[in-house]
């Protein structure tokens, strides 16, 4: 039994995480987005915790109970701190899941993991291949809606961590969204336990990271889901672009379903976690 809650990385980085259930059923391990935590994943922790599965999710360096780390906040650190973990808790024929930036952090993770460790991969709404735009990626998102980010991140983070999943985040600003405030004030909380620093450090790790050798060398059974009505990560130039690039991908589409769709509508989108996991 493992009483301790984090463990430390090489450059001495405190990485809190939570694992649950029997030690010798197959591990699952949740990838939460910018800016939140391992908490995101409460509903889905709880559900595959009932199935009998163990689960795993961590705060990503800088972000929740995790250290408010200064430097290394990009993915190959971030990959690091996985497969840190990953030997700490001697984890084999895990099942990786992540949303957002977590979605990345999971493919550049798969992409090295050391052979035994994983057995399939999950990205939701995620940011691979890559977002912002360039010669190579035109139809990604202008640098300068993330500058925009940024300036909003440093001129009032509070402010900005309201209107975030006040608005695009979980579909609340469309006509008829049934909104959630309970969702907004646990985004926000999930957002100010991080470090400042970080969390602006991390919008470039999320927006300019490129994914497309990650995704080509991927050789598990990947599931890509991703919301048509996804405000944050636009579903035609990541989705769309990252099934080409799997060799063992399948694509779910859902009509209409927000960034945060795991939140919003778990009913619809565990059950299809599961199919994939037991498929």
């Amino acid at each position: 039994m493992r009483a301790m809650s984090t463990i430390t990385t090489s450059d001495g980085t405190e990485i809190f995480y939570k694992d649950w259930g029997p030690k010798d059923a197959t591990p699952i391990v949740f990838h939460h987005g910018w800016p939140l935590s391992a908490d995101d994943w409460d509903n889905q922790m709880l559900f595959f915790l009932a199935k009998g599965y163990r689960v795993i999710a961590h705060d990503r360096r800088g972000h929740g109970r995790s250290s408010q780390t200064d430097t290394g906040n990009e993915m190959d650190t971030y990959a690091a701190d996985v497969a840190a973990l990953a030997a700490a808790l001697d984890l084999k024929g895990a099942i990786h899941i992540g949303h957002s930036t977590g979605g990345g952090e999971v493919a550049h993770y798969v992409a090295r993991a050391e052979p035994g460790r994983v057995a399939k991969a999950v990205l939701i709404g995620a940011v691979p291949p890559v977002m912002v735009q360039k010669d190579s990626n035109p139809q990604g998102l202008p640098l300068e809606v993330f500058d925009g980010f940024r300036a909003a991140l440093a001129a009032n983070r509070a402010q900005f961590y309201i209107d975030v999943p006040t608005g695009p985040f979980y579909g609340f600003n469309r006509e008829g969204a049934k909104v959630s405030q309970g969702l907004i004030d646990n985004w926000w909380r999930q957002g100010m336990m991080g470090g400042a620093k970080a969390h602006y450090d991390c919008i470039k790790a999320f927006s300019e990271t490129d994914f497309t050798e990650d995704l080509k060398a991927i050789d598990v059974p990947v599931l890509v889901m991703h919301g048509t009505d996804d405000q944050i990560v636009p579903i035609h130039d990541s989705a769309m672009k990252a099934i080409d690039l799997l060799r063992h991908g399948t694509l779910k589409t859902y009509d209409g379903l927000p960034h945060g769709m795991c939140a919003t509508h778990p009913e619809v989108v565990n059950p299809d976690l599961l199919a994939f996991i037991e498929g």
